[in-house]
């Protein structure tokens, strides 16, 4: 049974989390294979929101098997925090999560390191979660990073304290003290929490998964747009946020892919530093901003708003091979007369392209918009996507036919039964 994938075409916040949680009862198997607690992944039904980090989505339904793939950077004190508040909503992660052995640990000096170098970048900061993420994808490709499975070996006290050593070096550098002690007494208290789950050597779980012929879900974290490759570097995630990041994060042959979601905002948001070609400083994006509650699930910092953004979506769908496309949050334009879609670049030398500049983050382009006119009414009132306003419909029709990929879902609020499939 192929895996199929579940990524966000934009920068996070898409909205992947609501959907994985629509799709999951469809599956057997939902697994995280990127990123770590600076995601949030949001669900509402029965009128409660949750918030998921670093727990795989599907953790909400009892017969799905719930896996954190080595591909994560895992914070255990995040992770305790997330687990007892699943439980005193009666939910019991330990049933049904696993962990992979593999899976780095964000350490109490890694989140000290982080805010450290954002403070010193200035005004050019990239604008981190100051989590820990990007300092423990750094001793992953340095070799010289501690993971879950060394919690269970007799010398990890030794090993951390031997890394701790090697990040105050770090600290030092910038004149600073590590400053932990406070979170080392949880980080301690939390890896001991962590020993009581099931961790395991998480490739062979999802291969035997797929041998059986288990239907399985991979759910990505933050967005394309922020993938260490292909994003809009240097302001991109520590991580590969595309489909090919669920073969490494997973352990699974890329042959076993099968459909691609590609999640996308009828507009577009963006947390932190970094370019944004269609962002609107005006009265229009903080109603974007406002109607659409864009303040981050993780850091509550205001998202920056703009229209939605044609040439972006092209890309991430060509790197992603996406095979369907979720519009989320239409309801947010609910109120507006027109609607803007950029369609092209201008960029300095009058050249039209819609092709995304290497240099994106130094290049003066200029938005191409064309216009549509808006619906103008409560899309929370609607319960089947064939009735839905011929205005969206109109809009969601031109999208397909620049994206060349059919649009399946749409989700018209936040709760779980706001949404529209096809």
């Amino acid at each position: 049974m192929p895996v199929d994938i579940l990524v966000g075409l934009q920068w996070g916040d898409e909205g992947k989390g609501k959907i994985v949680d629509v799709l999951a009862p469809q599956y057997d198997v939902v697994a995280r294979f990127q990123g770590g607690p600076n995601a949030g992944h949001t669900l509402e039904f029965e009128g409660t929101k949750h918030v998921l980090h670093q727990i795989p989505s599907g953790i909400f339904h009892e017969h799905i098997t719930n896996i954190i793939g080595n591909g994560v950077v895992l914070d255990p004190i995040v992770f305790r925090t997330e687990v007892e508040k699943l439980t005193a909503r009666g939910i019991d992660a330990s049933r049904n999560l696993f962990i992979s052995k593999k899976a780095q640990l964000i350490l109490p000096s890694h989140k000290s390191l982080d805010r450290i170098s954002e403070e010193a970048l200035g005004t050019s900061k990239i604008g981190s979660t100051q989590k820990g993420i990007g300092p423990a994808y750094q001793d992953k490709i340095g070799r010289s990073g501690l993971r879950v499975g060394d919690i269970l070996q007799p010398d990890f006290q030794e090993r951390y304290q031997a890394t701790v050593e090697k990040h105050q070096k770090i600290a030092s550098f910038y004149q600073k003290g590590l400053e932990i002690e406070e979170l080392e007494q949880q980080f301690f208290s939390a890896v001991e929490f962590l020993r009581t789950f099931t961790l395991v050597d998480s490739e062979y779980m999802i291969n035997q998964a797929i041998k059986e012929g288990k239907k399985i879900l991979a759910e990505g974290a933050q967005g394309s747009l922020l993938d260490i490759d292909f994003g809009t570097y240097p302001y991109v995630t520590s991580s590969n946020t595309l489909v090919a990041g669920a073969c490494t994060g997973l352990g699974i042959a890329p042959r076993h892919i099968g459909e691609v979601y590609g999640i996308f905002k009828a507009y577009c948001t963006r947390v932190g530093s970094g370019p944004f070609p269609t962002e609107l400083h005006d009265e229009v994006g903080e109603k974007i901003r406002q109607a659409g509650r864009e303040f981050g699930s993780t850091t509550g910092r205001p998202r920056r708003c703009g229209w939605i953004d044609l040439p972006t979506l092209k890309y991430a769908i060509m790197l992603n091979g996406v095979t369907q496309l979720n519009m989320m949050k239409a309801d947010v334009l609910d109120d507006f007369e027109e609607i803007s879609i950029c369609t092209h670049y201008k960029l300095a030398d009058g050249t039209v392209t819609d092709h995304i500049p290497h240099d994106l983050d130094k290049s003066d382009i200029t938005p191409v918009y064309i216009t549509m006119k808006g619906w103008g009414e409560e899309l929370r009132n609607y319960e089947s996507y064939n009735s839905l306003p011929k205005a969206l419909l109109e809009y969601v029709a031109y999208l397909e036919e620049q994206l060349e990929v059919s649009v399946n879902i749409i989700s018209v609020g936040p709760d779980r039964k706001s949404t529209l499939v096809k």
